[in-house]
């Protein structure tokens, strides 16, 4: 008997890991260091924890990024661009009523800060910005600018048509997110989940008042 024929087939070797698999293995650990910054904060936080948590070695970490706060911003800048919405999704909350658009828009928001991934990254801004203060800046300007922008046009046409009355519509966009917004988010945010019937008793509530202050008189 061929001895040959009895020998079990050899190993396939590991080999480099494909392009998918580095890029899979990379999005866990940036998903895996937002995680730890958020449970630990950034001073007691670790790259040697973060790698152990992800299976990876130092090493391969400090191949990626070159220190703790390297990590910790492309983590954070992931989150935003995952938080961040696309332009399609704000234009579909014109609805051909403005009192009913402004409740979309502000529904919109609010949803999106409520989402898993929202919560995560509101509370990083709000316990590190002051060691950051570009991620502030920087989920602004990627997650709520386009809406503040979509919104500011949407006051100036309705300001040229005459159903408003508002001078500087850019600035009042950002009055509406702070008025009508910023109290809903700040609760949810605190870990005090608002009942939808709430969120959007709140809301109509908030954009009657806006309206009646920004209308002709």
């Amino acid at each position: 008997m061929d001895q040959l024929a009895t020998l079990p087939p050899p190993r396939a070797r590991a080999g480099r890991p494909t392009r998918e698999q580095a890029e899979a293995r990379h999005e866990e650990l940036l998903e895996v260091a937002l995680d730890h910054f958020l449970d630990k904060g950034y001073e007691t936080a670790t790259i040697e924890a973060i790698a152990s948590a992800v299976g990876m070695t130092k090493r391969t970490v400090y191949g990626l990024y070159a220190d703790k706060a390297a990590l910790f911003h492309a983590a954070v800048h992931r989150a935003i661009l995952r938080y961040s919405i696309s332009e399609e999704r704000i234009r579909a909350t014109d609805c051909g009523d403005l009192e009913q658009t402004l409740c979309n828009i502000a529904l919109l928001r609010i949803g999106l800060v409520a989402s898993p991934q929202g919560l995560k990254l509101q509370r990083i801004i709000n316990t590190e910005s002051y060691r950051f203060p570009e991620i502030f800046t920087e989920v602004y300007e990627i997650g709520a600018l386009p809406t503040v922008t979509f919104l500011a046009r949407l006051l100036e046409r309705e300001s040229a048509s005459g159903r408003l009355a508002i001078a500087e519509p850019a600035k009042a966009a950002n009055v509406f997110m702070s008025m009508v917004v910023s109290g809903p988010v700040r609760i949810i945010v605190s870990g005090n989940p608002l009942p939808e019937a709430d969120i959007a008793e709140r809301v109509n509530y908030a954009v009657r008042l806006f309206l009646d202050g920004a209308r002709p008189r």
